[in-house]
């Protein structure tokens, strides 16, 4: 999502956008923090922020979409992993 302007107005789809983008990048801070291998942890923890900061000034409500379920769907798949590994280790 791209940066605004002093004093410019979010449209409410604009803020809304906004809201669950935020939401999928804390989201995804939390669940690599479950991450057990150090490593590990920082290279994803590396990753991510970078991914967002690359795609921090978008503006097309499309391509927005399609990150943000690109991401939903990582995060998703990552939660899964972690929840494996945490079943086999007990």
């Amino acid at each position: 999502m791209g940066r605004f302007p002093t004093g410019s107005v979010l449209s409410l789809k604009q803020f809304m956008t906004r809201k669950q983008v935020l939401k999928l990048y804390r989201d995804t801070l939390k669940a690599i923090q479950r991450v057990p291998d150090e490593k590990s942890r920082t290279d994803l923890l590396d990753w991510a922020r970078t991914d967002f900061k690359k795609h921090k000034s978008q503006t097309d409500e499309e391509t927005i979409k399609a990150l943000i379920f690109h991401g939903e769907r990582s995060l998703k798949e990552l939660r899964q992993s972690l929840d494996l590994s945490w079943a086999r280790m007990f």
